[in-house]
C-alpha cells in the first residue's frame, strides 16, 4: 500500500512527464537525422558504455560511420565486443558514411578526405611486435599483401594508394556527401600467428580500422578527423561461414535464459569509436618503414626474418657461458639494455625493446616473453635474464704446455721430476655436445685459435702413440678430466694437429 502511494506521489509531482516529453525529445531528435530510419543499425551494448552519463553524450555522435557488411558472431558475450567472421580473399564491402549533422565540421564541404584501412592485432602483446610480425609473414607470403582494395568492385574511392613497405594498409581519398563503398580482401589466416595450427577458432583476432583525415592548409591529408574499429577473425575460404553456422547452432542448443547473456547476430558489423593508430599520416609515396606501435588499443609469435646474428638456443655463439658479470641489472639504463641484447645475440629485438630499460626487461613474465619473441627466442631470452646458463654435459680443464717446460721434460725425461718451476694456467671448457667437432671448437675459442687451422686432434697413448679423438673417446671422458696440449705442424705444411696429454 507504501508503494502504491508512492507512485502516486511521483505521478502528481510531474516526474512521469518530464520523463515522456524526455523519450519525444530524443525520438524528434533521431528523426531530424540526415538518414531515413532503415539507415540507423542495431548497436551492440559495449562495456565502456555507461548508462550513467549526462544525457547531452549520448546524443554525441561521430562525424562518420563505416559499416561492414558481414555478419557478426552469435556466440558473444553481451557486454563484450563484437566478432566478425571473414574468408581469406573474400571481398567485403566497407560503406563510408557521413554522419554529420547540419553545421558539423563545415570546413570540409564539397571537399575530399583522406581514410586509411589497416588490418592490425587485437591482442596488446602481439602490436608490440607488429613490425617483426609483418616481416615474418612477407619472408614467407613473397610478393603477397595482408591487404588490398578490390578496386572493380568499389564505388567513390579516388586515388587508391598501397605502399610496399606498409602490406596491411591501403588509402583513398572520398567525398563524403556521395555514395562510397571500399570492398577489402584480407589475405593473412588467424592461424598464421599462433605457435601451432590448430584450426581458425584457435587463431589470433585481428582488428579492421578505419582512419580518416581532412586536408591541412599546406595540402597534407594529416588533420585527425575520426578513427573506428572492429575485431575479427580470417579462415580460409569457406571456414568463416562453417564458423558461423557452428555458433549459430551452438546458441539454439542453449535455454531462452542463458541466450540472454549472448548478443544476437547482426546482419552488418559497425565499426565502433577507438583511438587513432599511432602512426602519423604520411603519403604513400614514402617507403620509409613505419615504427614499431606502442599503443594502448586492443602476434603468438612463429614469424622471425632469418637474421645473421641471431641463433638458434643449440647455438653457441662465442663458446663461453654467461656468468653472473654478465646479468642484466635492474639499474641498467635503456643503452645499456640495448648493449647487452646484441651482447647476448637478441639483435633481432633491439628494435622491438628500444624504450626499455632494465628494470622494464626484467617485469616481464616468461609468457610475456614468450609471447613476444615465440617460444624458441622466448625461452632463451627468459633464461639469459635470469642468468640459466646451461648446465654442460661433460666439463674437462686443458692447459698449453710451455715451450720451456716441454724442453726441459726433454732434459729429465725418465726421473719423474716436476721441479722445473714451470707454472700451469688450465682453461675450463663445457661441452654441451659429446663430439670430438665440440672439443675443437672449444678448445679453438678458449686459446685463440683459428678453427680452420686445426687439422685433427690426438691423444697421447701408452708408448707415446697418437690416437684420434672420436666421438667415443669423448663419450667416455671422465667428468673434469685434466689435459696438457701441445700442438704440431700438420704433414702438408698447411695447419696443425693439437696432442692432448
Amino acid at each position: 500500500m507504501a508503494w502504491v502511494l508512492k507512485m502516486d506521489e511521483v505521478i502528481e509531482s510531474g516526474l512521469v512527464h518530464d520523463f515522456d516529453a524526455s523519450l519525444s525529445g530524443i525520438g524528434q531528435e533521431l528523426g531530424a537525422g540526415a538518414y531515413s530510419m532503415s539507415d540507423v543499425l542495431a548497436l551492440p551494448i559495449f562495456k565502456q558504455e555507461d548508462s550513467s552519463l549526462p544525457q547531452e553524450n549520448e546524443t554525441k555522435h561521430p562525424p562518420f560511420q563505416y559499416v561492414m557488411c558481414a555478419a557478426t558472431s552469435p556466440a558473444v558475450k553481451l557486454y563484450d565486443e563484437t566478432l566478425t567472421y571473414l574468408n581469406q580473399g573474400q571481398s567485403y564491402e566497407i560503406r563510408m558514411l557521413d554522419n554529420r549533422k547540419a553545421g558539423d565540421i563545415p570546413e570540409i564541404n564539397g571537399k575530399l578526405v583522406k581514410s586509411i584501412i589497416r588490418v592490425v592485432f587485437h591482442d596488446r602483446r602481439l602490436q608490440y611486435t607488429e613490425h617483426q610480425q609483418l616481416e615474418g609473414w612477407k619472408w614467407n607470403r613473397p610478393g603477397d599483401r595482408l591487404l588490398d582494395l578490390d578496386i572493380p568492385m568499389s564505388v567513390g574511392v579516388i586515388d587508391i594508394k598501397t605502399n610496399p613497405s606498409q602490406l596491411n594498409a591501403v588509402e583513398f581519398l572520398w567525398d563524403p556527401t556521395k555514395c562510397t563503398s571500399a570492398f577489402i580482401q584480407v589475405h593473412c589466416i588467424s592461424t598464421e600467428f599462433t605457435p601451432r595450427k590448430h584450426g581458425g577458432e584457435k587463431g589470433v583476432p585481428f582488428r579492421i580500422q578505419v582512419d580518416t583525415f581532412k586536408q591541412t592548409e599546406n595540402g597534407e591529408y594529416t588533420d585527425h578527423l575520426h578513427s573506428a574499429s572492429c575485431q575479427i577473425k580470417v579462415f580460409k575460404p569457406k571456414g568463416a561461414d562453417r564458423k558461423q553456422k557452428t555458433d549459430r547452432e551452438k546458441m539454439e542448443k542453449r535455454t531462452a535464459h542463458e541466450k540472454e547473456k549472448y548478443q544476437p547476430s547482426y546482419d552488418t558489423t559497425v565499426l565502433t569509436e577507438c583511438s587513432p593508430w599511432p602512426d602519423t599520416p604520411t603519403t604513400f609515396v614514402n617507403n620509409s618503414p613505419t615504427p614499431a606501435p606502442t599503443f594502448t588499443s586492443a602476434q603468438h609469435n612463429t614469424y622471425s626474418v632469418p637474421d645473421s646474428n641471431s641463433s638458434s638456443p643449440n647455438h653457441q655463439g662465442d663458446g663461453t657461458s654467461q656468468g653472473s658479470g654478465d646479468q642484466l641489472h635492474p639499474s641498467a639504463t635503456i643503452q645499456e639494455t640495448q648493449q647487452w641484447l646484441l651482447k647476448h645475440r637478441f639483435s633481432t629485438y633491439t628494435r622491438l625493446f628500444s624504450n626499455f630499460s632494465g628494470a622494464d626487461l626484467l617485469k616481464l613474465t616468461r609468457e610475456d616473453l614468450v609471447q613476444i619473441c615465440g617460444p624458441a627466442d622466448g625461452i632463451r631470452l627468459y633464461n639469459a635474464l635470469k642468468s640459466r646458463s646451461v648446465r654442460p654435459r661433460l666439463t674437462i680443464y686443458v692447459c698449453q704446455e710451455p715451450l720451456r717446460s716441454m724442453e726441459l721434460e726433454r732434459q729429465d725425461a725418465g726421473n719423474g721430476d716436476s721441479s722445473n718451476g714451470a707454472i700451469y694456467v688450465y682453461h675450463a671448457i663445457y661441452l654441451e655436445e659429446m663430439a670430438a667437432s665440440e672439443v675443437t671448437r672449444k678448445l679453438a675459442l678458449a686459446f685463440n685459435i683459428p678453427l680452420h687451422q686445426i687439422n685433427q686432434v690426438y691423444r697421447q697413448g701408452p708408448t707415446g702413440i697418437h690416437i684420434l679423438v672420436s666421438d667415443q673417446m669423448v663419450q667416455n671422458f671422465q667428468d673434469e678430466s685434466c689435459f696438457l696440449f701441445t700442438t704440431i705442424k700438420a704433414e702438408n705444411g698447411e695447419g696443425f694437429h693439437i696432442i692432448l696429454k
